[in-house]
């Protein structure tokens, strides 16, 4: 039999849990608020983060980065002979200019085993490529009135010649491209040797000429690069991956084509000349450009 206090007391308790759950509820109800507007308040910056993050070329984001080359690893080298990135000083009566005759391309130094200090640097010029039929870009100092004439060769590894043309030099020292014809290609894998040669005497054709000279292999893309270059937005995008990546070539070319479209673009410009800047080729990154 339930008495009237045991009656009481359960009305009590009961009350007393209800009370308890409300209280409950409030408290959590208070402690959640919060916490959802800082998650609120921090998301932005989290979002700004990734962008940061992702500015390798996939991001659809404005692009603030410029490009800047990158060796690649492989191949650690394309020839065991040396190359030339910059042209003698006067020969074969060519005029004395401020800047030599340079290909635009990079430049690694290898220390020689020799205790001769002005003969113990062996330079290395080279470059590697996707394209099938790349273009080459050199800064010329001479012009039309001044030389008999430039050429370009291109040769395969065994020395075989693949391509010779005569080369216009234009009307005031500029960087001009020379693209190889639709006769000419370069196969993936394969080391090729190419040189430009300058002559300024009509009466010494025999003479040696002032020239560049250095080597480039086609190869091709992994995947992940692929995607890269897919998700770009603009050129610029593009010859940031290329770089990024150790492309000279079409890194190089693709701002090129984008300063003759466009040859008031501050930014573009910007680009070309990260891009020479990164390889030391400062002397030549503001030079005019030949259409």
């Amino acid at each position: 039999m339930i008495t009237i206090a045991e009656t009481k007391n359960s009305t009590y308790s009961v009350k007393s849990t209800k009370w308890m759950l409300t209280i409950t509820l409030i408290l959590s109800s208070i402690t959640y608020y919060p916490a959802k507007v800082i998650a609120q308040t921090q998301q932005p910056a989290t979002t700004k983060q990734a962008v940061q993050l992702n500015r390798s070329g996939t991001s659809s984001q404005q692009r603030t980065s410029r490009p800047v080359f990158v060796l690649p690893k492989t191949p650690a080298r394309l020839s065991p002979v040396s190359g030339r990135r910059a042209g003698m000083g006067s020969r074969d009566n060519c005029p004395a200019v401020p800047t030599a005759l340079t290909a635009l391309v990079p430049l690694q130094r290898e220390q020689k085993a020799s205790k001769q200090t002005d003969k113990s640097i062996l330079g290395i010029v080279e470059g590697v490529t996707t394209s099938e039929r790349p273009t080459f870009w050199f800064y010329v100092p001479y012009t039309q009135d001044l030389t008999v004439g430039a050429e370009f060769i291109l040769q395969d590894n065994a020395g075989n010649e693949i391509y010779k043309n005569a080369i216009a030099l234009p009307p005031k020292p500029s960087v001009i491209p020379v693209s190889l014809p639709s006769n000419a290609s370069l196969e993936v894998g394969k080391i090729y040797r190419w040189y430009l040669k300058v002559r300024c005497n009509q009466q010494q054709t025999a003479s040696v000429p002032i020239y560049v000279e250095g080597d480039i292999q086609r190869v091709n893309l992994d995947s992940r690069v692929v995607q890269q270059l897919e998700a770009a937005t603009d050129p610029g995008q593009k010859a940031t991956i290329y770089a990024a990546n150790g492309i000279w070539f079409d890194s190089l070319t693709i701002l090129a084509q984008e300063r003759q479209k466009n040859p008031n673009d501050a930014s573009v410009a910007e680009d070309w000349q990260s891009l020479l800047r990164s390889v030391n080729l400062d002397n030549v990154a503001t030079a005019p450009l030949v259409k």
